[in-house]
């Protein structure tokens, strides 16, 4: 039951709606998508869609996948389950991928923070699939994972044969799908920390030196760009899943199966320009904001603060001039105990004159465990103490 409720809750987030002021007569005559087969521009902190093309048709992800793969790295990261400087060890099957790869060879060790940049810089098949053994034991297993999550964030029009992205039957997603899957990768913020190096050396100084050079050129040329995640196959052609951050928004461009590495360049750059020019965001509470307390009889501690998963930011069309925002916050307190750090307890949603303009969820700040039969009678005791001396 709780998975059907984060299936649910998860497909309400990553719904694309449009904002306040765009029209869909308006989206669709806008012509700032020429090569490409499909597009998707997307604001990250709202979830807001500002321009689709054909953004629902499956098409091959390519190296793209693993923007997925990288996503259940940064949540094994978070979890503790893996740390940045623990030593993996190279299987024959990881050092046998064809493709983009950082030639890592059977037997060989290397930290997991220098395989993240071999798949964050390089686009490293052989390290995505080194990665994929270490967290989950085998290739196949991983794909399980990622299919899982894919399912979780609701994406109906997403399935992975593998975490590279090398050509199979039926690996397939979209460009709103991979939008959401950004969206959600970007919640872990130390991963542009690695997305967004230009160039960088791995074994340094070793017989065995590797430069890695990251395959989206626009980490140079565009401001604000931070990642995330090129792709290239013959069928699938020329795909980008780009970043880019400016004040208080955030985009996502999505563009998949353009003619040539250039045509993709320009027509990625096309939908962030688009964005940042016509839109502008205004930060209403910052993901460290507390929102409110509950109190908790049973729990150790008594009180759970809540706060923003991410910013609260609304987006508006630089010409609109309503500011006037109000804010509900939709509590679920119906959840048992013990609650994780970062457990989902409702909604902070936003509204002018009456439109919803933004929804994030609210989580614990930190972990709620249930409270023991010892501590609870403590409790009991000294509020009976209390009202007896009252």
């Amino acid at each position: 039951m709780r998975k059907l409720i984060g299936v649910i809750l998860a497909m309400c987030l990553s719904a694309a709606v449009l904002p306040a002021g765009i029209s869909a007569e308006e989206k669709a005559s806008l012509d700032i998508v020429n090569s490409a087969k499909s597009a998707v521009l997307m604001e990250k902190n709202s979830g807001r869609t500002l321009f689709d093309k054909d953004a629902d048709k499956k098409l091959p992800p390519a190296s793209m996948t693993k923007v997925m793969t990288l996503l259940l790295i940064m949540e094994e990261l978070e979890k503790g389950g893996i740390t940045l400087d623990e030593m993996v060890r190279v299987s024959e099957h990881a050092a046998s991928m064809g493709g983009s790869q950082i030639f890592l060879e059977a037997g060989e060790e290397m930290t997991v923070e220098d395989l993240l940049k071999g798949i964050a810089v390089a686009s490293g098949n052989d390290a995505s699939v080194a990665m994929a053994e270490r967290i989950a034991g085998s290739e196949k297993e991983f794909v399980a994972m990622m299919n899982e999550k894919a399912e979780s964030l609701g994406l109906k029009n997403t399935h992975f044969e593998n975490p590279t992205g090398l050509p199979a039957e039926n690996h397939l997603s979209t460009a709103r799908d991979m939008a959401v899957m950004a969206r959600e990768l970007l919640l872990h913020d130390e991963v542009t920390t690695y997305t967004k190096i230009y160039d960088d050396y791995l074994r340094k100084g070793q017989d065995n030196e590797f430069w890695l050079v990251n395959t989206n050129k626009l980490i140079k040329t565009y401001p604000g760009m931070d990642g995330l995640k090129t792709g290239y196959t013959s069928e699938a052609k020329y795909c980008l899943t780009a970043s880019a951050q400016r004040n208080d928004m955030h985009m996502i461009a999505v563009v998949m199966g353009a003619a040539t590495p250039k045509e993709r360049n320009a027509d990625v750059s096309s939908l962030l320009d688009y964005g940042f020019s016509q839109f502008e965001g205004v930060k209403l509470y910052s993901k460290d904001d507390p929102m409110t307390t509950l109190n908790l009889t049973r729990g150790e501690p008594r009180q759970a603060v809540l706060k923003p998963e991410k910013d609260v930011v609304v987006l508006k069309k630089k010409n609109d001039k309503k500011t006037d925002y109000e804010t509900e916050l939709k509590i679920d307190d119906s959840r048992s105990l013990p609650y994780e750090k970062g457990a989902h307890m409702g909604w902070v949603v936003v509204k002018n004159d009456g439109e919803e303009v933004a929804k994030v969820r609210l989580e614990t700040s930190e972990p709620v465990e249930e409270a023991g039969f010892f501590q609870l009678w403590e409790r009991s005791w000294r509020n009976l103490t209390s009202f007896q001396r009252f």
